[in-house]
């Protein structure tokens, strides 16, 4: 286990340390002259350009200019937002907690609802399989945005059920005035999970120790509980681990749609105003929630199944 662990959060960190030099590098990838694109196509004085060169150490080679900022975001500074006038550090983190309950309600939402319909899908042939499988798969081709339309026209429109704009104060209101948001994000996920789950339980159902324990008399709510979804959860928890930091990406739409301050909106905002240390600051952010997360579902595999062994499939 410790070897394991060693290994991953070395490969951690060697990800991290290329992504990271990637996202900086791609100021350079910009057209025309840095100091420029950092002063957003403004008209400047020669001063002026002289001091955001200093600022930004533009006259130094490119390898110690990386170097100077990723000894800074070590540190926990990522820069001063041109656009907001304050530290980018402090920016995020006034927004960094919507994003993350947005994304913690998408999660418990696409697992519990997909779990339950590719369980019933499995355990119930016929016509309960086949509305699960039209679903899921209408649901899988659903684009996020689409799917954002779609449930402000119904529930917030015409029903009046949910409020379709801004974050709501307080941790209650909060989560109702995110709870749309956070079905529209999860929403064709539900339907890949559950498909996922119905595939994944078919093929556990079908197993020799399966049909044991039911000859036992054991009775069918255990054998599904106990032997059948115990078995059928690690190829189900392995691509949720990818869904979840994907969903931080995904959040970007739905944040925009329903005017949510969360980080997605602020990597928008910062785009179209050419912000580039909060740019900078928010893809790093992206890459340490998607490496994050891929870790510690490769930490949770043994523990669902014991025939799993580390870093294999089971066989």
């Amino acid at each position: 286990m410790i070897h394991f662990i060693g290994r991953r959060v070395l490969w951690m960190v060697l990800t991290l340390s290329l992504t990271s030099f990637v996202i900086f590098a791609s100021l350079y990838a910009a057209p025309g002259d840095p100091a420029t694109f950092l002063l957003q196509g403004r008209s400047a004085t020669p001063e002026a350009l002289a001091a955001v060169r200093d600022q930004y150490h533009l006259g130094e080679p490119m390898l110690t200019q990386f170097g100077l900022w990723f000894e800074g975001v070590l540190s926990g500074d990522f820069g001063r937002s041109i656009q907001f006038r304050q530290d980018v550090g402090g920016l995020i983190l006034s927004r960094l907690p919507t994003t993350l309950l947005l994304v913690l309600l998408a999660s418990v939402l696409m697992l519990v609802l997909g779990l339950l319909l590719g369980t019933m899908s499995a355990l119930r042939p016929g016509a309960v399989d086949r509305a699960v499988l039209v679903g899921s798969t209408f649901a899988v081709a659903t684009p996020t945005f689409i799917a954002a339309v779609v449930l402000i026209g119904v529930f917030g429109v015409q029903l009046g059920w949910f409020p379709t704009f801004g974050n709501g104060t307080g941790l209650w209101d909060r989560l109702y005035h995110l709870a749309l948001p956070a079905l529209a994000l999860s929403a064709p996920l539900i339907g890949l999970v559950s498909r996922v789950t119905r595939a994944s339980m078919l093929q556990q159902l079908g197993r020799e120790h399966v049909d044991v324990a039911r000859a036992r008399g054991i009775p069918d709510r255990l054998v599904v509980w106990r032997h059948a979804l115990k078995g059928a959860l690690p190829p189900i928890l392995t691509l949720t681990g990818t869904i979840v930091a994907g969903l931080f990406v995904g959040s970007v739409v739905i944040e925009t749609a329903f005017g949510i301050s969360g980080i997605g909106l602020l990597l928008v905002q910062s785009i179209s105003t050419k912000d580039f240390p909060v740019v900078q600051a928010i893809c790093l952010l992206l890459t340490v929630a998607f490496v994050v997360t891929n870790l510690v579902v490769d930490l949770l595999l043994p523990l669902i199944d014991p025939r799993v062994v580390l870093g294999e499939a089971p066989a």
